[in-house]
């Protein structure tokens, strides 16, 4: 039996796209491919609201993340922690023989501007790392307000992880002054797993060409050299691809603003039945995710139990992350997410929990 997808990634695939996958498959370095690496790229660019490059890797997130601290990262890195994930991209930074300093933020709360600042004007860093969207916690952190701070040091990397908020909300890279940002495409774009997407600014290209040791599998010189043909250093995930392309076309043709608005209606939607119940959100209401909600389980009821009932009745409900797994719970609400889909995991809560009507 499917159990249908109601955890922060891998998303719902909508029909459209296992069909995508399913097309006949050609040469990586046929002409055939130049012609959709490239369509691809460019609509990624529109969708980025950038001019730089945009490159397609054949791997999880986390290779991305480790290739942007093996090309960027040179003297030292500031890692700003406020979840599980971001604690991750610190200790793959220390692995990448790089010297680096977590800057600590309680779960639930954002990375600040104030922080950054603070950070920053040590002069220790020339590179920094956050997560937009922290999917452990369900905080989204004032990614704008950051940026502004970013231009005050022109000469810090700016390397941002969108995984669970790219598509689902405005994130203008060129605007924002990134210089390498981060995307898998199993949560708001809504493509099974394997795949991922990062830009490179001038800037970061100019400091990946003087990084010795940064590998080859996700050097960047070797993706800037391949773009250039429209194509990837190593055999890309092609029926993967295929997918982006219809994606693409799928969500420009529901409109960027239109795409946005229903992801922040999806949100609301959300918070509002779980606050009814009596539960409280785990972020402040501001920094609250519009891709996913997570809930402290304010009421103390049994969640190990409702994830494994919701199992047998065909949804796959997320009891909370890490170190606040079981004392909160995580709904996602991003990609091709409908409302009548959320209705009818709320159905099934009520049915397994009456006290919860």
């Amino acid at each position: 039996m499917h159990k249908k997808l109601f955890i922060p990634g891998p998303v719902e695939i909508h029909p459209d796209i296992l069909a995508a996958m399913s097309l006949p498959m050609i040469g990586h370095r046929m002409k055939e491919y130049a012609v959709l690496h490239g369509r691809v790229t460019s609509g990624l660019k529109k969708l980025l609201f950038t001019d730089g490059r945009v490159f397609l890797a054949t791997s999880s997130a986390f290779g991305v993340m480790e290739g942007a601290i093996r090309n960027l990262v040179g003297t030292r890195c500031a890692n700003f922690c406020n979840g599980a994930f971001s604690d991750k991209w610190h200790d793959v930074t220390l692995r990448c023989g790089k010297k680096a300093d977590a800057i600590r933020f309680d779960w639930g709360k954002p990375v600040t501007p104030e922080a950054v600042e603070l950070a920053l004007s040590t002069g220790k860093y020339d590179s920094m790392t956050m997560i937009h969207n922290e999917t452990s916690t369900g905080v989204m952190s004032p990614l704008a307000e950051i940026a502004e701070v970013m231009k005050k040091f022109p000469d810090v990397m700016f390397i941002v992880d969108t995984v669970s908020s790219m598509s689902a909300v405005r994130v203008p890279v060129d605007e924002l002054g990134i210089d390498s940002c981060i995307f898998g495409v199993q949560k708001a774009f809504a493509l099974p797993p394997g795949l991922a997407v990062f830009t490179a600014s001038e800037k970061a290209l100019q400091r990946a060409a003087l990084m010795e040791g940064r590998g080859y599998y996700f050097d960047f010189m070797e993706f800037a050299a391949n773009d250039d043909k429209d194509n990837t250093p190593s055999t890309p995930c092609i029926s993967l691809i295929y997918a982006m392309d219809r994606q693409l076309e799928r969500i420009f043709a529901e409109g960027l603003e239109a795409r946005w608005a229903r992801h922040a209606d999806l949100a609301d939607y959300v918070r509002g039945w779980v606050t009814s119940r009596g539960f409280e959100l785990f972020p402040e209401a501001r920094y609250c995710s519009q891709t996913l909600t997570c809930s402290s389980n304010s009421r103390g009821i049994d969640l190990a139990m409702l994830k494994k009932k919701l199992g047998d009745a065909g949804f796959a409900f997320d009891d909370g992350y890490g170190k606040i797994k079981g004392k909160t719970f995580r709904i996602a609400h991003m990609g091709d997410t409908t409302k009548a889909d959320l209705s009818e995991l709320f159905s099934e809560i009520v049915t397994i929990m009456p006290e919860l009507a």
